[in-house]
């Protein structure tokens, strides 16, 4: 994988941890003047997932999902910069849908990891769905007060960022992998030679 993916894949990750923590700190602004900037957040972690399906697709098989998830975080981002008001009335019903199809795509995704012998596959599966419950929860409580959306929206995003690094992990490890493969053949034909 090209290093700016990595690099893109690691700059998601991190908005997303920073993104959640802020709504948790911050739960009236989150559902207000935060918009703009969880607008912005999104797209480029949109464009990172994109960057990082693009550049895995031929090492990694089900790269549709990851390729919807991008799709639908750069979607969210262009409308939550452009329809501030609308955005800060719907904002705990869109993070919580959000929060949940994103933590159904990472388990499924998982099984991805478990396959090219990712050793901590099953700590995406966890999250993802510790996710997608977040995100269930989310909605089924809408009653339940701003600051205690936020928190619980929050946490949601901050597994979504802790599951990019945990994958940049993983890549790097497949890459690996990958070399040693190379290695061996390379080897293997030098003895053939010989």
């Amino acid at each position: 994988m090209k290093k700016t993916s990595k690099v893109w894949l690691a700059i998601s990750g991190i908005l997303l941890v920073v993104l959640g923590v802020v709504c948790i700190c911050n739960p009236a602004e989150t559902l207000f003047a935060s918009a703009w900037i969880i607008g912005l957040f999104t797209l480029i972690s949109g464009f990172g997932t994109l960057a990082f399906t693009l550049n895995t697709q031929r090492f990694l098989p089900n790269s549709g999902t990851r390729m919807l998830s991008a799709l639908l975080q750069i979607f969210m981002g262009f409308f939550f910069l452009f329809h501030n008001m609308i955005v800060t009335i719907s904002l705990p019903v869109v993070f919580a849908i959000w929060v949940m199809v994103e933590g159904i795509i990472l388990a499924i995704n998982s099984f991805d990891y478990k396959k090219v012998g990712f050793k901590y596959w099953y700590c995406l599966l966890i999250l993802g769905i510790a996710a997608a419950v977040l995100g269930c929860f989310g909605l089924r409580n809408l009653d339940v007060a701003g600051k205690t959306l936020s928190t619980l929206i929050g946490i949601g995003v901050i597994l979504m960022g802790c599951t990019r690094i945990i994958a940049l992990a993983g890549i790097n490890k497949f890459e690996r992998k990958i070399d040693g493969i190379k290695e061996e053949i390379k080897g293997f034909i030098n003895d053939i030679k010989e």
